[in-house]
């Protein structure tokens, strides 16, 4: 490849594969997420239309807002959002109101009222979200002048307006398409999976602790990424459940929650699986070949399930190959391993259960073509993973 050079004559380097790869993430978070940012936007401008012009709302800031908060901050639970957000502001007002009146309006006033919002909203078990439309409520009516209009039933008004409005466009007029976002945002974390337990193998076969803890670290940075996968899933299956236009989904979705449920134990088990090899490697146990190529194969499934769901096409590929990763792990067992080893070994024979689960089979199934009632323990979560 030609190397470039600037006015100076100094050699310029290509983009360093960490920016590209930054770049593709950052694309494919926009990919996810785009939706979100059409429907706000969309719920703003109705919000305000309505508030605004059709309600004739002297102060109809609150209504976008309220419909983009209920848009973004809950995208798996607009209807709880939007009645903890009307709930929030109903309160503040009763609150703020009733002590106004008896105390008048002022800096200490207004710190008395949000207090007492806020521990009102605690006493009736309210979440985040109701405490702070309590407080931010309570802060409005305590800061007017004494001689300004009431703003509490317009407030109350634009919060109503802002998540019904949210709601409306969420279900009806623009609903995300419930099958496709969940393959955008399953993908990137299987693939990062996969990606960082082939990593695990090369640092296995190397008897290399430290690229086996860097995968580890990786792997315990994607927790992140991995919560918004299940985010995203949710939000599929509220609009599935309530959009009218994407009732057809309904049996294609609970496939995908199937898979979900059962890959996210796979996931929880492999990072405790990587924990152990970084174990098993600082005590140099020993690695027969087959162990390092039963992480491989479990990777290399992982990613081709991804595959199978993206096409349409029974994902029985991927359930080879994580008989394969099975196989494996029986076979490195044998060869004999120690404390450590052995531990990976079974947790092996957990993840790709669970895989063979996500692919569609039962427990039974499942469990006769990894072999795994022989050689299954407990499989409750490492006390040490977070």
């Amino acid at each position: 490849m030609p190397v470039a050079f600037g006015r100076a004559g100094a050699a310029v380097t290509p983009v360093a594969p960490a920016a590209r790869r930054e770049f593709r993430e950052a694309y494919e978070r926009l990919r996810r997420y785009f939706i979100v940012a059409l429907q706000a936007g969309l719920a703003a401008g109705l919000a305000w239309y309505v508030a605004s012009t059709l309600l004739k709302n002297p102060q109809p800031l609150f209504a976008p807002a309220a419909a983009v908060g209920t848009i973004a901050a809950a995208i798996g639970n607009r209807i709880r959002r939007t009645a903890e957000l009307l709930g929030g502001v109903i309160l503040g007002v009763l609150v703020g109101d009733l002590i106004i009146k008896v105390i008048g309006a002022g800096p200490v006033q207004t710190g008395l009222v949000v207090a007492f919002a806020i521990s009102l909203a605690v006493v009736i078990r309210g979440s985040g979200a109701v405490m702070v439309q309590a407080g931010s409520t309570a802060v409005l009516l305590g800061t007017v002048e004494p001689n300004a209009p009431d703003l509490a039933v317009p407030r109350t008004a634009n919060a109503l307006v802002g998540g019904g409005v949210a709601v409306v466009v969420a279900l009806l007029l623009l609903p995300l398409n419930p099958v496709r976002v969940v393959h955008r945002a399953a993908g990137p974390t299987l693939d990062l999976f996969a990606k960082e337990l082939t990593a695990t193998a090369k640092a296995l076969a190397a008897r290399d602790a430290g690229e086996a803890e860097a995968a580890l670290g990786r792997l315990e940075a994607a927790e992140a990424e991995r919560k918004q996968t299940t985010e995203i899933v949710a939000a599929a299956r509220e609009v599935t459940a309530l959009s009218p236009w994407r009732w057809r989904r309904r049996a294609q979705l609970r496939r995908y929650e199937n898979a979900a449920a059962h890959l996210e134990l796979a996931y929880t088990n492999s990072r405790n699986m990587v924990r152990r090899v970084v174990a098993l490697l600082e005590a140099g146990e020993p690695v027969p070949p087959a162990l390092p190529a039963a992480v491989e194969a479990f990777g290399q499934s992982l990613r081709l399930l991804h595959r199978d769901f993206l096409a349409g096409r029974p994902p029985d590929i991927a359930r080879t190959r994580a008989r394969d990763a099975a196989r494996e792990a029986g076979r490195a067992r044998a060869a004999g391993l120690g404390f450590s080893g052995t531990i990976v070994a079974s947790q092996l024979f957990i993840v790709v259960g669970e895989l063979l689960r996500a692919s569609g089979m039962t427990k039974i199934e499942a469990d006769r073509m990894a072999g795994v009632c022989e050689h299954r323990p407990d499989s409750r979560p490492d006390p040490n993973d977070r």
